[in-house]
């Protein structure tokens, strides 16, 4: 019998912000999402690294589990295969946050877990985001309302990925290898010797696509 989808919220409270409200005005934003049993500090800290005209913004996910939290539990889904009724919930989790927002242009951010999160956003609301950086994730199974409109004006995204990561199944990574390039302007990295990481390297060509994708 199948888990029906969780209702989940994002904690507002535990959102960390690179700058104040008062210095937010105006300014593009970078949404980050962590990776299995993290939580909102782990991928904050990779803020020094990047571009500085966008505001940072690093959720927690919705799930405790483990020392940290997940965007889809593993007890429920199968690691690199979550059902897409869990992903959509926590996907849906971080548009309701951002509908709270103000509205400037959007770019998104996930690591593993994080990383099929960034995905899945693009898929549900295309027309949200400016571009979306992908770093060891997946993309979740199944058609979404959204792909037919990335088909047609498919956003940037970057993937990046290490030779050594053994962590994502091999065959979610043959179906994001398969699915990135028709809904998607690729910039498709792979790092030797990386595993399941992020590497100085790939810090700063994440860097370098985020400026490209920035608003003149």
């Amino acid at each position: 019998m199948p888990f029906p989808a969780p209702d989940l919220r994002i904690d507002r409270d535990a959102v960390l912000w690179s700058a104040s409200e008062r210095d937010r005005a105006g300014r593009p934003l970078l949404v980050l999402m962590h990776g299995y049993a993290s939580d909102e500090a782990d991928l904050f800290g990779i803020a020094a690294y990047l571009p500085l005209e966008p505001v940072i913004a690093s959720l927690r996910a919705p799930i405790p589990e483990g020392p940290g939290f997940a965007w889809f539990s593993r007890f429920t889904n199968v690691p690199g295969d979550p059902l897409a009724g869990n992903a959509d919930a926590a996907a849906r989790a971080v548009l309701n946050w951002l509908d709270d927002q103000p509205s400037v242009p959007t770019g998104l951010l996930g690591f593993s877990q994080g990383g099929a999160m960034a995905l899945q956003l693009l898929r549900l609301a295309p027309e949200r985001f400016d571009y979306a950086v992908q770093l060891s994730g997946f993309v979740v199974k199944g058609d979404q309302p959204g792909d037919a409109e990335l088909a047609e004006a498919p956003v940037p995204v970057f993937w990046g990925r290490g030779t050594l990561d053994d962590t994502i199944p091999s065959a979610s990574l043959d179906r994001t290898t398969e699915w990135l390039p028709e809904h998607a302007t690729l910039d498709a990295r792979i790092y030797e010797g990386m595993g399941h990481a992020i590497s100085p390297t790939e810090l700063g060509d994440i860097s370098s696509f985020i400026r490209t994708h920035l608003p003149r």
